[in-house]
């Protein structure tokens, strides 16, 4: 269903909370969401909620007051974008063991403490020495980041606890004050008691991560743009410029642009421009350019990612 009047609502938000019989609270969040303009990604576990949500404005604030009016989710913050179009291909609400993947339990009781954005910007512009650091994954922070951020060479979130313990050794972990930020402020939740048990004593997180920070302080100290799980991929985090950080993979040349491996073996997601897009067809390498089963060119988009393999699996 088309909302032609008005742009859609995206909303970004996660809660911490009991929820003792996640498979009612997904059938609850189905009915409610049956025949709304809305698609979404929602993870349900026994810890609580992520969710990503798009949908039509009424519906939006529709689901925003049911869940604000329910205990357990009484005090779940919401962050908000608008976009002409959906940003999720479906509605997904599924179940999750953990909200953030990770292979252990982790004490969310040894949290850092919460910075605001504002609270973050003036940090940041004090002389004293913090790290600062960014919980995302590589491709994450190669299209922007921080001023001056510590960036892990890191493929997922389950590698960082290997970082963790290199930073214990490159850091004293008694005298080092750690400043980390994530996406929408969930990753930190978990990456902060992880640095606490590796008994760095002053640790902080952004509230809320880069979203809040760009829509409540702006661009300063921030470069490049920012990367969502989403069709937009890329956004910037408000509506000031910000220096392009980017680099296409194969010239080098300034780049924002993300794209699926043209090839359905590899389907990498990589930065590329697009004189590199034409000459190498969509592909993250010569090798893969003569790859047995290569989608057309023509599929490229810049702004939405790839569906699942078996939408090409005729071609050859």
């Amino acid at each position: 269903m088309k909302n032609n009047r008005q742009p859609y609502t995206i909303l970004a938000y996660y809660a911490f909370t009991d929820i003792d019989n996640p498979k009612e609270e997904i059938s609850l969040h189905n009915a409610f969401l049956n025949n709304r303009d809305i698609t979404c990604r929602i993870y349900i576990s026994e810890q609580g909620i992520n969710g990503q949500l798009c949908a039509a404005a009424s519906d939006a604030k529709e689901y925003q007051e049911w869940m604000l009016a329910r205990p357990e989710f009484c005090n779940m913050p919401f962050k908000q974008h608008l976009h002409h179009e959906h940003v999720f291909p479906r509605r997904t609400v599924k179940y999750r063991c953990r909200l953030v993947g990770y292979d252990r339990e982790i004490n969310l009781a040894h949290r850092g403490q919460y910075l605001s954005p504002t609270e973050w910007k003036n940090m940041l512009e004090q002389t004293q020495k913090v790290l600062l650091f960014d919980v995302r994954n590589d491709y994450e922070w190669m299209l922007g980041h921080f001023e001056g951020a510590t960036l892990p060479p890191c493929k997922n979130f389950r590698e960082f606890e290997q970082y963790a313990e290199k930073l214990a050794k490159d850091y004293d972990p008694k005298t080092t004050p750690v400043m980390m930020y994530c996406t929408g402020g969930i990753r930190c939740e978990l990456y902060s008691s992880i640095l606490r048990e590796k008994n760095f004593q002053e640790v902080y997180q952004l509230e809320g991560g880069i979203i809040h920070y760009g829509q409540k302080v702006g661009a300063k100290h921030w470069l490049g743009k920012l990367f969502v799980f989403d069709d937009r991929l890329s956004i910037p985090i408000c509506e000031e410029e910000s220096p392009v950080i980017g680099m296409c993979h194969h010239c080098k040349k300034d780049s924002e642009m993300y794209y699926n491996c043209s090839s359905m073996d590899c389907n990498t997601l990589f930065l590329c421009c697009e004189d590199c897009l034409r000459t190498y067809k969509g592909c993250c390498s010569s090798e893969c350019q003569n790859s047995q089963r290569i989608r057309p060119l023509h599929h490229q988009h810049p702004h939405k990612p790839f569906r699942r393999k078996h939408h090409y699996q005729d071609l050859t």
